[in-house]
């Protein structure tokens, strides 16, 4: 059951990331003015944010579990896994991707700050990648281990 749910909710945060990403983002700047379109922008990712932390910390409660009863019904050597560390990446990039860099990145744009806007958006997004990439690892890993 535990796998089950953890693949439906990995499935379900990879499938927001890929909506915020390719969907949201772009049409906001599509549609709206630049200064509106990044006020929107930065309202979806500080949910996406939350959203990503909430997720993370029950992937990682469910993964434990699931590591603790095949350890105790002596499936399992090692309570580590690639499963473990893959929610333990997302929730590292949600970190420091989001509640790390934007500060720094509202700094860069009031014109003081240790690095450029750009430079610190580009981080951002490869944050950004890399934990959608973990969390669709994670997705693909779980969906073949509850089937």
């Amino acid at each position: 059951m535990f796998a089950r749910l953890q693949a439906l909710l990995a499935a379900l945060w990879g499938g927001f990331l890929l909506c915020i990403a390719f969907v949201a983002t772009p049409t906001a700047f599509a549609v709206l003015e630049r200064a509106q379109a990044g006020a929107f922008v930065a309202r979806v990712f500080a949910i996406e944010a939350q959203v990503s932390l909430a997720l993370g910390l029950v992937l990682l409660m469910i993964e434990r579990r699931i590591t603790r009863d095949a350890v105790e019904a002596g499936g399992a050597s090692s309570q580590f896994s690639a499963k473990l560390l893959l929610p333990v990446v997302a929730l590292f990039c949600t970190i420091a991707g989001y509640y790390g860099l934007q500060p720094m990145m509202a700094d860069a744009k009031a014109g003081h700050g240790v690095a450029s806007f750009a430079a610190l958006h580009g981080m951002s997004l490869a944050f950004f990648g890399v934990k959608g990439l973990a969390v669709l690892a994670l997705a693909w890993i779980s969906q073949q281990r509850s089937s």
